[in-house]
């Protein structure tokens, strides 16, 4: 399992250019006008995973299989988009569908790419995406709960259920506050997460600066930066010019001209770390020598869910996973010998995976 990450903005703050870098491909059009993306493009990437290529040379795998995630380029909302304005109706659709979204921010200046505000307030832009998205939330929210006064009246537990979280989420939203603010017990977060309300959605804010500033930022990213930390949501800083440039060279070239640019990575990799956290993601590892694979579970999965990702017989038929620390695994140089120096330990359904085991699953066909 990987996860589905729509990326959002207003027009002409670098949604397409990051979706082409990030995705290696120009499905996306990348122009200097609004509406440039008409359908929103899907891209999967393969996740950037050191220990995966550590793991594989140790075990001699003749293929390596990384986890993926997805990418959603949806077309640039503008104020009114809730009642329809640019292409609204349509887009606010498409990001019901994913598990996140990115705000790409316009942090960086140039008066040859036009602002559809004509300035550069990253903030003042991320709140009218909010704004946006918070009033078609409650748009949604008041006609649901009316389409619910039936089943209330004759007493149905499902519908008492949906209407007392969606009046939480108009609160808060009446409030000024986005869905995601709403305490949700355990027991309501399944229900919770089938109302697939937009605000309710993890957030991380995309800063794209200038080359010249990818490595340090601005005034405009540090408003950004401040603006998420008193939210309690996450950021990152990313030229999106940089990616495309990295996007087309080989591993050598790309490292060269990171280096260059006083960058230690690209940024694709720093927005999947902050994904995959602002998810609660983790990955586990089956290593053998026919190949290497890297699997993408939450946190708090057990050890036959876990099982499942791979196949739903593995979790129905669980025995026993023999689990190996990542560590242990290369210390000891492979199964053979974690198993020789007590590394490998057989654990039960209880057993709550960690991110880096590497696992071998037991089970009854």
């Amino acid at each position: 399992m990987g996860f589905k990450m729509g990326i959002v903005g207003l027009p002409n703050v670098g949604k397409s250019t990051l979706f082409n870098a990030l995705t290696r491909t120009a499905a996306a059009q990348a122009a200097n006008f609004p509406f440039c993306t008409i359908e929103p493009n899907v891209g999967e990437v393969n996740v950037p995973d050191a220990r995966l290529d550590a793991l594989a040379r140790i075990a001699s795998s003749k293929q390596i299989i990384p986890t993926r995630m997805t990418f959603v380029d949806i077309a640039g909302l503008v104020k009114g988009a809730s009642k329809g304005e640019g292409l609204g109706n349509q887009f606010l659709a498409n990001i019901r569908e994913t598990d996140a979204i990115a705000h790409v921010l316009r942090c960086f200046e140039d008066g040859d790419v036009t602002h559809v505000d004509g300035r550069v307030d990253p903030v003042a832009d991320a709140e009218t995406i909010e704004t946006e998205l918070m009033l078609a939330d409650l748009e949604s929210i008041e006609k649901r709960r009316a389409g619910l006064v039936r089943k209330l009246k004759g007493n149905d537990k499902e519908a008492q259920q949906q209407d007392r979280l969606l009046a939480d989420a108009q609160a808060a939203i009446e409030d000024g506050r986005p869905a995601r603010t709403v305490d949700v017990d355990a027991e309501d977060r399944r229900a919770w997460k089938l109302l697939q309300l937009l605000t309710s959605k993890p957030v991380l804010y995309v800063c794209n600066v200038s080359e010249e500033e990818a490595a340090t930022g601005n005034a405009h990213s540090e408003a950004v930066a401040a603006m998420a930390a008193a939210q309690g949501n996450a950021h990152v800083l990313i030229s999106a010019r940089i990616e495309e440039e990295i996007s087309q060279l080989d591993a050598e070239e790309s490292e060269m001209f990171l280096s260059e640019m006083g960058l230690e990575e690209p940024g694709l990799d720093r927005l999947i770390r902050a994904g995959y956290a602002l998810l609660h993601l983790e990955t586990y590892f089956t290593v053998g020598p026919k190949e290497a694979r890297a699997w993408t579970i939450r946190e708090g999965t057990s050890a036959p869910q876990a099982a499942g990702v791979i196949h739903g017989d593995f979790e129905k038929g669980f025995i026993r996973a023999e689990t190996i620390a990542f560590d242990d695994f290369v210390a000891c140089k492979g199964e053979a010998g974690a198993k020789e120096a007590g590394k490998m330990r057989a654990e039960g359904k209880a057993y709550i995976v960690k991110d880096g085991d590497v696992l071998h699953f037991l089970f009854n066909t």
